[in-house]
């Protein structure tokens, strides 16, 4: 009876990290809205892209990954996979295979465009503020 509890907390660890991971992602796509406004949400936005990059240059997997599938083999190892939590996940939902390329090319775009946002949006409440050109 233990045992089983004990394997079901792992389940439930397992899909609390999907669950943060799905909304990491999410932050790593929209963190520039929230961190033209707060200085400290824009580093850790920040920080995190550099991540991200650092990740796909050395051909890395996201920590987040790693937690899931241990968690995912305590639970029960005919279930785990291997592999990177994006591709996984992606796959599934819009059945493509992403080569490493093509992960790394979108997080080198998506970078820019946070980038891109920055830039644009502290210049616009600089200028709107009376501080800027």
């Amino acid at each position: 009876m233990l045992h089983t509890q004990i394997k079901m907390l792992y389940k439930i660890l397992a899909d609390i990290t999907v669950f943060v991971h799905s909304f990491w992602i999410v932050f790593l796509f929209l963190g520039a809205v929230w961190g033209v406004k707060s200085k400290v949400i824009r580093i850790f936005h920040l920080s995190g892209l550099f991540f991200a990059i650092l990740l796909q240059v050395f051909g890395w997997y996201c920590p987040l990954t790693h937690i899931e599938v241990w968690l995912r083999s305590r639970h029960d190892p005919t279930i785990t996979y291997m592999g990177s939590f994006i591709i996984y996940y992606l796959e599934k939902v819009v059945y493509l295979e992403l080569s490493q390329t093509t992960i790394f090319i979108f997080t080198i775009f998506l970078c820019m465009f946070n980038a891109w946002f920055y830039f644009k949006k502290i210049r616009w409440f600089s200028f709107k503020l009376g501080r800027g050109d």
